[in-house]
């Protein structure tokens, strides 16, 4: 009884690695510019949504916010290796004119705080809907409306004060 379980719980997991594995690997691609970076994150939100797999109800969602926290640590890793790298190189000065003067709307999306940059993410990149995203993050719809209008409004600023400047 127990073994037939198990493969009911192992043939569940691979059909559901055979229809999102493709997509999220992709939504990570488009964030993080990296082929193989992409793959391991999809991976291994697979490897943590398997090991919560009798505990976790909604395992599509679980798997994005799982890989939007993963890319978030990426780019927590790259911004310190650019940092240190900053330090030891004489190029700071024009890596930072480059920062400045040719903002990437990834940047800008990953300098969003963390309240607004959460539903952008899986809105916008993974194309989630509102109400999914409401209940992946455990907010109200209207919250979550709110929170896309707030961080739509602030890209626009940074991205106005970019032309601003550049005019």
């Amino acid at each position: 009884m127990r073994r037939a379980a198990i493969r009911s719980q192992e043939r569940a997991a691979a059909e559901l690695f055979e229809a999102v594995y493709p997509r999220l690997a992709g939504w990570c691609r488009r964030l993080v510019d990296d082929d193989g970076t992409a793959h391991e994150i999809a991976a291994e939100a697979f490897t943590r949504l398997w090991a919560r797999w009798t505990k976790v109800e909604e395992p599509s969602g679980y798997l994005y916010v799982t890989a939007a926290n993963l890319v978030r640590d990426h780019w927590r890793r790259l911004e310190r290796e650019r940092r240190a790298m900053r330090r030891f190189t004489t190029e700071e000065a024009v890596k930072e004119q480059q920062d400045s003067s040719d903002p990437s709307v990834r940047m800008l999306v990953q300098s969003l705080p963390e309240r607004l940059r959460d539903p952008a993410l899986l809105y916008y990149y993974a194309d989630l809907p509102v109400q999914q995203v409401a209940a992946l993050l455990g907010r109200n719809e209207g919250t979550v409306k709110a929170d896309l209008h707030a961080a739509r409004e602030l890209l626009r600023a940074r991205l106005g004060e970019h032309h601003d400047r550049t005019v």
